[in-house]
């Protein structure tokens, strides 16, 4: 659809309507989403555990910011939703080690976009500053 405003030509889409139902069925795919991976520190820790099986102390050394206290917390929810195995090996002394199961892995496509779109919006602000 084009208008004419004075010399400006402007166009604006037509815009396709979405059945109600098609909307609040996406809705409800974000919220349940977000339950599962929201928080501040649970994509940081799906992020560190894609490259692998990681000690609680590596975890606490590789995220910056994060106390022990959360991250003892974090990581027992999203083993409760299935997104981290926790492994007690019996070493001496005992460790214990976290790794995402099937199911945290299938997160790597997001997490990825996640991380492209991070570094994009990073070069972009450094441009800015300039």
């Amino acid at each position: 659809m084009t208008k004419y405003h004075s010399d400006i030509e402007v166009t604006t889409p037509t815009i396709t309507p979405i059945p109600s139902h098609e909307c609040r069925k996406a809705i409800m795919g974000v919220h349940d989403a977000m339950y599962i991976l929201g928080g501040k520190w649970k994509i940081h820790l799906i992020a560190a555990l894609l490259f692998g099986p990681k000690r609680y102390s590596d975890l606490l050394r590789d995220i910056k910011g994060i106390s022990g206290k959360v991250l003892s917390r974090e990581l027992k929810e999203m083993e409760v939703n299935h997104l981290v195995k926790r492994t007690v090996n019996s070493t001496q002394p005992i460790t214990v080690t976290y790794e995402l199961t099937k199911y945290g892995e299938s997160t790597k496509t997001i997490i990825a976009v996640l991380a492209q779109w991070g570094e994009a919006q990073r070069e972009v602000i450094a441009k800015e500053e300039l």
